[in-house]
């Protein structure tokens, strides 16, 4: 398997190039840069990169934009990413790239056999995802989403209103009573912040509400 490795930190670039040719990997070029990296991709046609998040000039995203330029020219190529921290939206946006990707945090990192093994599932097409960053995910997307104020039984109820039965309706599908409904109703728009007004379309808004963040 064909690697090429993009890292700044010299010390760490060669230790990490080390062990990958004794693990029987072929490390065909190595870069301090984004600029670096992208021509060496192109040069060798590498099974799999492995690229830092953050590298000269500026130290912020260096890493990723080459990474992204990578899957624009070279779709077959894998990429794991290394970061020194989760970054939910970068990591996002690469993952969303489609097979071949992974995005791993350096001090996670213990295993060299696991690392090893990381690299080859992607160079197959494979993924891997670093656990904290799934932590990451899964804490942003409860801290979004609109519906986490709502209790199970308010989730039912506006499940039902999402398929446009009547609170009677509801209240048949449910085996609870009507009057029932209509207060779980009140407290869903209450929870979602759709004010008290004489517009009806407030239910409306409550479902588009609940569809999005499906």
């Amino acid at each position: 398997m064909r690697v090429v490795l993009a890292e700044d930190d010299v010390l760490l670039r060669e230790g990490v190039a080390s062990l990958l040719e004794r693990a029987g990997l072929r490390v065909v070029g190595q870069a301090g840069d984004g600029v670096r990296l992208l021509d060496l991709t192109r040069e060798t046609r590498p099974d799999v990169v492995v690229v830092d998040v953050r590298m000269p000039p500026g130290h912020s995203v260096e890493g990723l934009e080459a990474a992204r330029e990578i899957r624009r020219e070279l779709p077959a190529t894998g990429i794991l990413v290394l970061s020194a921290f989760a970054d939910v939206e970068h990591a996002m946006e690469l993952l969303a790239g489609g097979r071949g990707i992974g995005y791993l945090l350096k001090s996670r990192v213990t295993d060299v056999a696991d690392f090893i093994d990381t690299l080859r599932r992607i160079a197959r097409g494979g993924s891997a995802v670093d656990p904290a960053l799934v932590q990451e995910l899964v804490s942003a997307r409860h801290r979004n989403d609109p519906l986490a104020a709502l209790s199970p039984r308010e989730r039912d109820v506006l499940a039902q209103m999402a398929e446009g039965h009547s609170n009677a309706g509801i209240g048949r599908r449910l085996w609870i009573t009507e009057g029932t409904v209509e207060k779980h109703v009140r407290s869903i728009l209450a929870k979602l912040e759709l004010p008290e007004t004489d517009d009806h379309h407030r239910r409306v808004l409550a479902v588009l509400t609940f569809l999005e963040a499906r």
